[in-house]
């Protein structure tokens, strides 16, 4: 009997294991544990954070989440700029009330070609930073081919003491573009919207931002095409002001000129300045601000003038 008690004993002493059941796993001690985490937070991306905004009034950002600092802006004196002098006072008041913490509207400066379109962004920027007493508007310039990373620009600069201008030059978007989807959602329309310190400027040849084959396509074969043609349109209707550009008269243009002249004190003026002026345009077959200043780099280069701010 003492036997079979014994046997029984040693059965019992074995774990039962039921089928398919796996057999108990030792658990991780702390220290490997504690390198697990270590590995994995090397692994995960740095949160991105803004430089020293101090250094410049002016930046460029990039796509990996940098902005470089622009020590010098390539821009052009307010008092240069003719024949825009509405537009002109009404985005220099835009950008004042959003410089004090007030309301202001996001900016779409559209028209001709070479009228001054982003010279009267940077030179509104550098004019109401020359009245602020506080701390300087921050220009930060994003590329076009760059705009599907506006969110974390605008996520990095959402809560900074400072204020921003978020500027795009020559927008415009393709038939094969559906980046204008992100930024209808950033401007407005996302649940978190444009921060308060943010406004967005954008310049472009186009009043919509889209070609008029993309418009005319959609009225064409689309289902409901009035529908579709608002879907895209709406694009612009984020930008509270719509500023025209138009071609100038051939007075303005010759005002651009003497302009230039008088502010670089280059030593030619009269008709004959004027008849070579005209001459210039002509064969460029168009007037604008773009014209005159090129024809004013010729003109100096020929009289041995450098060109100096």
């Amino acid at each position: 009997m003492a036997k079979k008690k014994s046997a029984s004993k040693s059965k019992a002493a074995k774990p039962a294991t039921k089928p398919g059941m796996k057999p108990a796993t030792k658990a991780a001690s702390p220290d490997v544990l504690e390198r697990i985490a270590n590995a994995l937070e090397r692994l995960a991306p740095k949160a991105k954070a803004l430089p020293d905004l101090s250094a410049a009034d002016a930046f460029i950002w990039h796509p990996d989440g940098r902005l470089t600092p622009v020590p010098r802006v390539n821009r052009v004196e307010m008092s240069l700029l003719k024949g825009i002098d509405r537009v002109r006072d009404t985005l220099v008041e835009n950008t004042e009330r959003f410089a004090k913490g007030l309301p202001a509207n996001n900016a779409l400066l559209w028209g001709a070609r070479g009228m001054g379109k982003s010279s009267l962004v940077k030179a509104s920027h550098a004019g109401v930073n020359a009245m602020l007493k506080s701390e300087p508007l921050k220009l930060i310039e994003i590329h076009r081919e760059d705009i599907e990373s506006l969110p974390e620009l605008m996520a990095l600069t959402r809560g900074s003491h400072y204020r921003f201008i978020v500027f795009c030059d020559d927008l415009s978007f393709d038939a094969d573009d559906t980046s204008y989807k992100s930024l209808k959602a950033v401007l407005e329309g996302g649940i978190e919207g444009r921060p308060d310190n943010v406004i967005f400027y954008a310049t472009s040849n186009r009043r919509h931002l889209l070609s008029r084959d993309m418009i005319e396509n959609e009225r064409s074969t689309g289902i409901n095409p009035g529908e579709a043609v608002e879907e895209k349109v709406s694009l612009s209707d984020r930008f509270g002001l719509w500023l025209g550009f138009h071609r100038c008269s051939q007075d303005e243009y010759l005002a651009m000129v003497d302009g230039y002249i008088a502010h670089y004190e280059i030593p030619a003026k009269g008709e004959a300045l004027h008849r070579e002026a005209l001459e210039w345009s002509t064969t460029r077959g168009s007037r604008s601000g773009r014209v005159a200043w090129q024809f004013i780099q010729d003109l100096a280069g020929r009289l041995g003038v450098a060109l100096k701010d």
